[in-house]
């Protein structure tokens, strides 16, 4: 089954890029039919924003924000 290719907005981007993963499967459930090389470009585009969330997060465990005592807050 082929589908006629519907030029979609370059703004579908942005919802996988400040939604990550969901974001980028919103993005193809709704566009996969018009344009399907963009769909799967917001697949993709949602895993990447994924992995660097995943990253961060990974880097943020090693930070000990409360024993740290540049902050001058009494805990």
């Amino acid at each position: 089954m082929t589908y006629s290719e519907k030029p979609r907005s370059n703004a579908w981007y942005l919802l996988p890029i400040f939604i990550g993963m969901i974001g980028g499967i919103i993005g193809y459930l709704i566009i996969r039919k018009d344009d399907p090389r963009k769909a799967k470009n917001c697949i993709y585009i949602g895993i990447v924003m994924m992995v660097i969330g995943i990253i961060f997060n990974i880097m943020l465990l090693g930070v000990d924000v409360v024993s740290n005592p540049g902050f001058n807050v009494n805990v």
